[in-house]
């Protein structure tokens, strides 16, 4: 452990920003996204994603056009793989491309840390369904190979992201809401009567720390809005930040935050309600972060360095005044995080 991490400091706190969004925002206008992505968050801004256009803009259909040599379609089911590219893969990454020349016009000459996300390879193997209609997660061999595609799709994703910001020093956030079901073996099958068994810690480890590792010179961020994060495993992985929903904490977690902070894992703490509903004052969104940390013994100064203030998950479900009233109270919030720590 070096030394910036043994009184329990980031080793890389300049990669991330004091607060920044989730991924998903009402709506279907890339340029209107792009612009509240990065006029909500000067210092981290974020990739949106627009789910309402429909298939292929959802979470699993975004990432699943950023595979490699694998291809998904549409069925009523849910994602299918298939063997060449459709019409679905094609509106996916016609709908990315989008948002990415919206990006690159909203961030010219930004400098620091900029946010992109896809989903982690856990949750789209318990997604995407082989031609079976079976999940993906029941064949470890497609597991696999899975994860290699997306592997080598998030490096082409990533490098076409810093040609376009040249600027930026990227952080890559995982989706991974499944990830909890996938360790406990509640995944259902396609019937829906059993569930498909639990997969072995050690492998869900080691294919994230894979998968991570097409990010090479920054940060990975692992998302669950999802009860349960496996905060130690994450860790274990070598992911630099967990982002998850603060409400859904119990005493179980508290230990496993408490380690991850010492080690230096920056958290991005969910505190700001995911769709519409009356917002407290800053202060009083991050008292349960503030609570948090004189339970853990932490240093209060510590908070603004180890802490990212960001929604409680994707924007959406909400409507667009109110996501953009929900940035700004994340900005806000973590304002008075560094402010007034104790």
């Amino acid at each position: 452990m070096n030394d910036s991490q043994s009184d329990g400091r980031s080793d890389r706190p300049s990669l991330f920003g004091p607060a920044t969004g989730v991924g998903s925002l009402p709506g279907g206008d890339a340029r209107e996204a792009a612009r509240t992505a990065t006029g909500s968050f000067e210092d981290f801004p974020f990739l949106p994603e627009l789910p309402a256009r429909g298939p292929g803009a959802d979470m699993i259909g975004r990432t699943a056009g950023l595979l490699v040599e694998m291809y998904a379609r549409v069925e009523p089911s849910g994602w299918r793989l298939g063997d060449r590219p459709g019409r679905d893969t094609r509106r996916a990454r016609s709908w990315l491309g989008e948002d990415l020349d919206a990006l690159e016009e909203f961030t010219q000459g930004h400098e620091g840390p900029l946010k992109v996300q896809a989903v982690g390879p856990w949750t789209l193997a318990a997604a995407l369904e082989l031609r079976n209609g079976e999940a993906v997660l029941s064949d470890p061999g497609a597991v696999r190979d899975l994860a290699a595609s997306l592997a080598e799709g998030l490096r082409l994703h990533l490098a076409e992201v810093r040609r376009r910001v040249p600027g930026a020093q990227l952080v890559l956030q995982l989706d991974e809401p499944s990830l909890t079901a996938v360790l406990r073996g509640h995944v259902r099958t396609a019937s829906g009567y059993r569930t498909h068994r639990a997969v072995d810690r050690q492998l869900v480890e080691a294919t994230l720390r894979d998968v991570a590792g097409v990010q090479e010179d920054g940060p990975v961020v692992v998302h669950s809005c999802a009860p349960d994060v496996p905060f130690a495993l994450l860790r274990r992985a070598g992911v630099s930040g967990i982002s998850f929903d603060f409400s859904l904490l119990t005493e179980r977690d508290e230990e496993a935050i408490g380690e991850a902070v010492e080690a230096g894992t920056r958290l991005l703490a969910g505190v700001v309600p995911g769709t519409d509903t009356a917002l407290s004052d800053p202060a009083g969104s991050v008292m349960g972060v503030r609570t948090l940390w004189r339970r853990l013994g932490l240093r209060p100064g510590l908070l603004a360095e180890a802490v990212t203030i960001t929604p409680a998950c994707g924007l959406a479900g909400a409507s667009p005044a109110y996501a953009r009233r929900a940035l700004a109270h994340c900005v806000r919030a973590a304002r008075s995080l560094a402010d007034n720590p104790e």
